[in-house]
């Protein structure tokens, strides 16, 4: 299948770097910052997922086009797939000319500009921000972006399965807070670590003054990294599933 792939891009001009298993792709995407990875989610040492999630929570790849290309079919394993970040799923074997349009669709999203604007600090500016869907930029890779640009705001965040809403509190991009609608017991850490599994979705950015107290008392990264850790379990065990499952 490594040679399927490689034969196929190339034939379009792609330059490719390979990689055995999960820990010499983690080491190679490292040393050489591609543009797109295509990963498997069964492989040694470190299985898909893990890699995704590990290379998501670093800056440098929070928005770095990720496609998964595995036998797994089962639905679970698709949205798990899509809550750590991925940006395409393909399940083998897949055609040549279905990847190519996967992938230039990827590197021409990945491409578009996704400014997002300083808070207005004149008393009568209106706040200014953006708004999207975490299908295009996942939540994760959303707030490390906040982080990196030193936002103060409130990202609202909308389940389109469920319908509920996250309210988000940033100051100085580092996350103080965090709220839900129609459910005030659910709020800060805990309310981040489900927001971040949500599969489908819309976001809204707004510039403005948050003056509130840091009720979180951790950054970004230690939250996708707390986050990470309590996925571990879930990883394994539909790792064994898909392991059932494969013919």
């Amino acid at each position: 299948m490594q040679r399927v792939i490689m034969s196929a891009l190339q034939d379009q001009d792609f330059a490719i770097d390979t990689a055995g298993d999960g820990c010499a792709a983690m080491q190679s995407a490292l040393a050489h910052r591609p543009d797109l990875i295509i990963s498997d989610v069964l492989m040694p040492g470190m299985n898909g997922w893990r890699l995704c999630r590990k290379l998501r929570a670093q800056r440098q790849f929070a928005a770095t086009p990720f496609m998964f290309l595995t036998r797994l079919t089962c639905p679970e394993s698709r949205r798990h797939s899509f809550r750590l970040g991925a940006d395409d799923v393909l399940h083998k074997p897949v055609q040549p000319r279905e990847l190519i349009v996967r992938v230039r669709g990827a590197l021409r999203r990945s491409r578009i500009p996704r400014p997002i604007q300083r808070p207005c600090t004149g008393p009568l500016a209106p706040p200014r921000g953006v708004s999207g869907t975490i299908e295009d930029i996942s939540l994760a890779s959303l707030l490390v972006l906040l982080e990196m640009e030193r936002k103060h705001g409130l990202l609202i965040v909308t389940n389109c399965y469920t319908g509920e809403r996250c309210r988000v509190f940033l100051r100085d991009g580092r996350i103080v807070g965090a709220v839900l609608d129609d459910c005030p017991a659910l709020r800060h850490a805990e309310l981040l670590y489900h927001a971040l599994t949500w599969q489908r979705g819309t976001f809204e950015f707004k510039a403005l003054p948050v003056e509130m107290r840091d009720e979180v008392g951790a950054t970004t990264t230690q939250l996708l990294m707390e986050a990470s850790r309590r996925t571990d379990e879930a990883d394994r065990e539909l790792a064994e599933l898909g392991l059932q499952l494969l013919p």
